[in-house]
């Protein structure tokens, strides 16, 4: 009998003006008896309209149901079929634009809470599950050899599929640490580490290699791959390349980009009281940007301990790409919108040193090319914000190097790999996926692209043997 209730059961929270304060989870994830209540919501629809909505096609009703019978480990393996992270999914997932969206529920009230469901499912697995639950796997020595080039969501979803069809898999990873984007780019307070050390430590259980401070295009390149005995590539490489505003000013002593300020904090482990970390965040901080990497830098500098933190957005809030939700909790914890504004100069003391922000105010004309209204200039409207940190968020682009030192592989005009069904690109037995091929996405949009990768590069080495 499903929950007639129209909103979501609510989800539990630390107090915002504690947690600017602290790295722990924001949100505090649902208590068995919540999630019962959540899953009764669900219509269990025959369309399942919501799966349609999921990049990785979780069979969404079906895991909902067993929450609803209370089998909290069968509702996780039922998303463990199709999803490799589901503890990751749960947290970062833009569901409200996804499964959610589609939800039949949300035609009358609130959407079935399917994101918290999922978090729920992975976080009870995880407290109840022994050591044991992933057994090692031992890959025999003569199975073909694959190559991956990234240890983000694309990387290892692609690792993950191509271990259980029995190939040797080699992930190479430029940074000290795995995970990709889900280490350095997500903070603490809404990606633990620990549960991206987990989700890393498994796929190494299954048999895949992880090779670390491994820089593809310098350390080694997609050819030298290719002699070692790979049988195939899969570039997942990301897009990690921030784009500036090319203002005056940009290069003065405390300008960031979001990129390396959020690499910065979780890498050098900001979130942790024992680590005297080097991050410089003053009093006065500016991030310029409204997508989620400009919640997450703000939200972050809150925490290092900066007084006055702005979202700097040239557009009004209603056109802003970031998660409504991020923008909610940002604006509980004291972030200030300066909305229809925009930097035009950054201005430094005699030492180089940031002062202040001069900006614009705007206003919206026409809708342009994207479909959003296209923000123009006020004329004499100038001011300035005082300032002594800027962090720049307007967005990034694939780093150039593997496509400068790999010959035959086409990229766009915004160095963005060119595939021919989505992940196949013009060089032979090398694919990409996620960001690398899309620019800037989300998480569970680069899985899809390693799953999709995964399932061509077993095709194509089948069909070369």
């Amino acid at each position: 009998m499903a929950n007639m209730q129209m909103n979501k059961t609510p989800m539990p929270e630390q107090e915002p003006l504690v947690r600017n304060r602290n790295w722990q989870e924001v949100a505090l994830g649902y208590s068995e008896q919540d999630a019962l209540s959540e899953a009764q919501r669900c219509l269990n629809c025959k369309n399942m309209p919501c799966v349609s909505g999921c990049p990785v096609g979780v069979k969404i009703p079906e895991f909902i149901k067993k929450v609803a019978e209370g089998d909290f480990e069968g509702a996780y393996q039922k998303i463990k079929e199709t999803n490799s992270l589901p503890a990751v999914c749960g947290r970062v997932c833009p569901q409200e634009n996804q499964c959610e969206h589609n939800c039949v529920r949300a035609v009358k009230g609130e959407s079935v809470g399917i994101g918290r469901l999922e978090r729920f499912v992975a976080d009870w697995h995880r407290a109840h599950a022994s050591e044991n639950d992933v057994e090692a796997v031992e890959i025999p020595a003569n199975a073909p050899k694959i190559a991956v080039i990234g240890s983000g969501p694309a990387g290892l979803s692609c690792a993950g599929d191509l271990a259980k069809n029995g190939y040797r898999v080699t992930i190479f990873e430029a940074l000290h640490k795995a995970g990709g984007v889900l280490s350095y780019g997500i903070p603490e307070f809404r990606l633990p580490k620990d549960i991206v050390d987990k989700e890393v430590a498994s796929l190494e259980k299954m048999g895949v290699e992880i090779r670390l401070n491994t820089i593809v295009g310098r350390t080694l390149t997609v050819d030298e791959l290719f002699e070692s005995g790979y049988a195939a590539v899969f570039i997942a490489s990301g897009a990690g390349l921030p784009s500036f505003m090319n203002i005056p000013g940009e290069n003065s002593n405390g300008v960031y980009s979001a990129n390396e300020f959020l690499t910065r904090v979780n890498l050098m482990k900001a979130y942790r009281e024992d680590y005297l970390t080097p991050v410089k965040c003053g009093k006065n901080v500016a991030v310029v940007g409204g997508g989620n990497v400009a919640m997450d830098a703000a939200r972050c500098a809150k925490r290092l301990g900066a007084e006055s933190v702005y979202i700097v957005y040239r557009r009004s809030e209603a056109e802003m790409p970031a998660r409504f939700e991020e923008v909610h909790h940002a604006k509980q914890e004291e972030i200030i919108f300066r909305t229809l504004v925009n930097p035009v100069k950054i201005n430094a003391d005699e030492k180089g040193n940031v002062i202040s922000m001069t900006c614009v105010k705007m206003e919206l004309g026409e809708p342009d090319a994207s479909g959003r209204r296209r923000p123009v200039e006020i004329e004499g409207s100038e001011f300035d914000i005082e300032l002594d940190t800027v962090i720049i968020s307007v967005g990034t682009s694939p780093n150039p190097l593997i496509r400068m030192t790999t010959s035959g592989l086409d990229t766009n005009k915004k160095g963005c790999i060119v595939t021919m069904d989505g992940v196949t690109t013009t060089r032979e037995g090398v694919f990409a996926g996620g960001d690398a091929v899309t620019g800037a996405a989300t998480v569970i949009l680069a899985m899809g692209a390693g799953r999709e990768a995964a399932a061509a590069i077993d095709k194509y080495v089948k069909g070369n043997n």
